[in-house]
Order: structure tokens, then sequence, then C-alpha cells
């Protein structure tokens, strides 16, 4: 028999009593592992099974933490899932180690290159696009229709222009426009639209009268250009109806697609990528295949000098205390408490925990609970130091890992991320999702090979290989690592640009709606 398929479990830490299944499909009552493990009921594929007998109250133990305790006798060779473990309290943040564990630098990484968009302010994309921002959701339509003449009556004319964008979004009136929380959302507009794939032609639509006013999203001294008349559309402006402000739109539009196009694509040290990682449609196999072979893609890009984000609030709060022992400094330390401690009160104020998370998919992925998402979340955020945080929306600066506070949600997630400056995408799933982003590249990397298989023209990178012993995690984040600079440089398209999946963006609003 192949060894391929002969009955097999992952256990990622020695001291762990459970462990994965990685057999296609799973595998059913009787199956005898090498170690001469039987199990006693069917277990699917990327659940757990137990290594010992627990009692009820016993501690279940996977990556060397304790995930949760046993709410009933559980026999060796029983299938552990969601129902079976409790939720243990969240690490007091108060208790968090500040600095304690700063990782040794690893060796520099030099000489890898790709070939980018350099701009004015330094930053480089690796994309070079005309986005149309907007200051309120009700000009989105408008802005839309324009675009989608732009794009067939103006874009085939300007080669070097990868593409026309529109950055809609639901917010701009009816909303409390002067509560703390809309320094979220408002900054979060303010730097996707600064974003260094738009090579800074910023055109912005507005409609006149809403509350968040062109100055008050571009104030004076951001972009100063805004005051031209060639950044700005105000829809209320219009003397002629409709085809008036569409040709104001596209008209704009032209002269800076005529900009855009004199852009060509020069060689960039690898330090000038800005990389997000984010998981979605997680399961158990995640923190074992996938998310460790992104880790050594990010110590990579970190060696070689470039910027890594890693976010998701609620997928990381559980494992705050490890990071925390990671962070350069106590104060970054800090910073990294406050953004937990204020969601933690977010979720308090919405009547909600972080028992809300995970999924209905992450459990029939095998994971029990957030504890357990969270010990294979961080394992995207490698070895090396944590060099900063950033709150959401703000605009990331430093070089290394830095930890960009979002939500969980992956649409949340990845605006954010972009609104950070985020160049690179790197997605990580075992459940699978389509998602995808117009603004930056998308590389999809699976937790599985079922995943991989069964979705060959959606999946880009099949870190499965390492459950069934035909990759390392090594190779796997040598992998992302030359694919991300081949798709950085145009030289490679990602399936989500192939099929044109480009998820809308989505604004976190922790504001009041009046």
């Amino acid at each position: 028999m192949n060894s391929f398929l002969q009955p097999r479990y992952i256990r990622v830490h020695k001291n762990d009593n459970v462990a994965v299944v990685v057999n296609q499909g799973g595998l059913p009552a009787g199956s005898r592992f090498a170690c001469g493990l039987v199990l006693t009921e069917m277990i699917p594929e990327t659940h757990k099974v137990a290594l010992a007998d627990l009692a009820e109250g016993d501690a279940i133990v996977r990556y060397g933490v304790v995930i949760g305790h046993a709410k009933r006798a559980i026999q060796r060779g029983n299938w552990v899932h969601e129902g079976l473990v409790s939720l243990p309290d969240a690490p007091p943040l108060a208790d968090c180690p500040l600095a304690t564990a700063v990782p040794k630098t690893l060796p520099k990484l030099d000489g890898f290159t790709f070939e980018g968009f350099r701009n004015i302010d330094g930053s480089v994309g690796t994309r070079n696009i005309l986005g149309i921002s907007t200051t309120v959701q009700c000009v989105a339509a408008t802005v839309a229709y324009a675009v989608r003449r732009i794009k067939a009556e103006m874009l085939p004319h300007y080669p070097n222009v990868d593409d026309v964008i529109a950055i809609t979004h639901p917010y701009g009136c009816g909303v409390a426009i002067d509560a703390p929380g809309a320094a979220v959302p408002i900054r979060t507009l303010r730097n996707l639209s600064l974003h260094p794939n738009l090579g800074g032609e910023l055109l912005l639509v507005s409609l006149g009268c809403e509350k968040l006013q062109p100055e008050r999203l571009m104030p004076s001294g951001t972009l100063p250009v805004l005051n031209e008349e060639s950044s700005l559309a105000v829809m209320q402006d219009a003397q002629q109806g409709f085809g008036e402000i569409v040709d104001t739109i596209m008209t704009l539009a032209e002269r800076k697609l005529k900009k855009l196009n004199e852009r060509r694509r020069i060689s960039c040290p690898a330090s000038d990528l800005v990389v997000g990682l984010q998981c979605g449609g997680s399961d158990a196999l995640s923190g074992v295949t996938a998310n460790p072979a992104v880790g050594f893609t990010a110590d990579l890009l970190v060696r070689a000098g470039a910027t890594v984000m890693f976010s998701e609030v609620t997928e990381v709060r559980d494992a705050a205390h490890l990071l925390t022992a990671r962070a350069a400094t106590p104060e970054i330390a800090q910073d990294l408490v406050r953004e937990m401690a204020w969601f933690d009160e977010y979720l308090h104020a919405g009547g909600a925990d972080r028992a809300a998370n995970p999924t209905p998919g992450n459990k029939k992925g095998g994971l029990a609970n957030v504890v357990e998402k969270a010990m294979g979340s961080i394992a995207k955020a490698g070895s090396t130091a944590l060099m900063g945080v950033a709150g959401p929306g703000q605009r990331v600066t430093q070089k290394g890992l830095v930890f960009a506070a979002t939500p969980a949600s992956d649409f949340i997630c990845g605006t954010l991320q972009l609104a950070a400056s985020m160049n690179m995408h790197i997605f990580t799933t075992g459940r699978g999702t389509p998602y995808g982003l117009a603004m930056a590249p998308v590389i999809k990397v699976s937790t599985n090979s079922g995943l991989a298989t069964r979705w060959s023209d959606l999946i880009d990178v099949d870190a499965g290989k390492i459950a069934t012993s035909e990759a390392t995690i090594e190779e796997v984040g040598w992998e992302i690592f030359r694919l991300i600079l081949e798709v950085a440089s145009g030289c490679k398209e990602t399936w989500a640009d192939h099929w044109g999946l480009h998820n809308d963006l989505v604004l976190f609003n922790p504001g009041p709606v009046t």
C-alpha cells in the first residue's frame, strides 16, 4: 500500500495529547497507526484524535498549550471534536511579558529583487492602477458606471496601466462624523487613496453635501494636488445632469491615465515589499502546513529587509503573551497589549466575546475553539522580533515584522491591510475561498492537498504537501517567497487576478450611525 494511504496523524509538540488526522477523507473506526494507536470511531480529515485517555476536566493540549478541557471522559483513539472541549479563559493582558524573549536577528538575505513602480514618496507599487476614490456611498453607483466606461473606452489606449478601480464604500454620511470611532474609517479611506499601487495620482469624487467633505478626507498637506481641478469632481456642481457628471469623471480620469502610462517598472530590492498575511476558511491543518510555511516565508522577507504584517486581533488574542515576549522593546509590547485591550472592550460593548470566533466552517475543519485557532494563526508570524504595532487603518512604515490590528473578518482585514500600505497579500485557507483584491495581488495557499486538487484553478500554492511528507515547511516557504517576487514583478498572475475575483472593500466602522 502507498505510504500516503497508511493511517497518519500529525502531532505538533511532544507534550500534545491530541493529534490531527491527515488522510484525505478521514479514517474509519479500527484504523491502526504505526505507533499502535487504534481509532475507536470514524474521524474526519483534519480533526483531532486523543493520544491518551482523558478524564473529565483534564487539559487538552495541542501546540504544547492548553486549548481547552475535556467536558467528559475521552478514551484514547476517540474523536476529540469541539463539542467535547470547553473554552478556557483568555490569558490576562496584564500578565503579558514585555520583550522578555526577543529573538536574535537572523542573517541578512541579500540579492533578491523584483520589478516594481517607484513612487515619489519612496514607496513601491507592485501594480500601476488608477484608483478613483469616493467620499460617500451616494456616489458609488455613478463612479462604478464611469469606471466601466473608462475600462472599456480608455484603458486599452494606455497599455502601461494595469487597471482602473473604484474605491467605493458605505460611509461618509448618516454617521457620527465627530465620534472617536470615526477616526478609523476616515483614516482607512485616506490611506487607501494613498496606496503605493495607485502611483500618487489621486482622483476623488464627492457628492457635495456629505459629512465627510473632501477637505476632511484629505486635509491640507496630505496631498496638495487635491485642491487642483484635475483631482476632484463634485457631483452637485453639475448643471446638465448625469451625462455631465460622467463626462467630468472620465475627463479627469484620462489626465491621470496619461501620467500613469508614463511609469515603468524598475528593479527594486525585496526590502520594498510590504506583505500582508491573513487566514480565511481555516482548518486544523492551517497551523501545521500553510501557516508555518508562510511563517518561514515571513522570516525570509524580514531577512531581506521587507515589511511583513500579520493581523486578526481575535485570532491572536489568546497568543498575545507569546507575541509580547517577542517584541523588540517593552513599548512595542505595550502597544500590542493596547490593541488587544481595545478590541476586548469593543466586543464587550457589542455583547460578544472572542468565543464568537471560530466559524461553523472552521469547526467542520477540525478547529475546536478560538484558542486552537490562535495558536495556528500566529505560525504565520514566523520567528523574528515584533518591530511595530499599528492601529486599524493606520499606515505602516516600519521594516520587519509588524502587527496591524484588524478584525478577523476576511474583507475588513484585507481592506485595513491595504490601508496599511500592503502591496502583496498572502492568504492561507483550508476550507477554500475565492477571496481576491483589486488593489494588490493575492496569493492563496491551501493547507491540504485535497483542496488544492479540487480547486486547482483557484489555489496558487499547495502546502498540503507538507502533511504528506512530499515537501518540507522550508521548501514550501521558499516556493511562496519566489512566487511573491514573480507576482510582484508582473511576471506571473495569481488565480484571483486571472479570473478577476476582486472582493469589495469593507470598512471597519466602530463609531455610531445616526
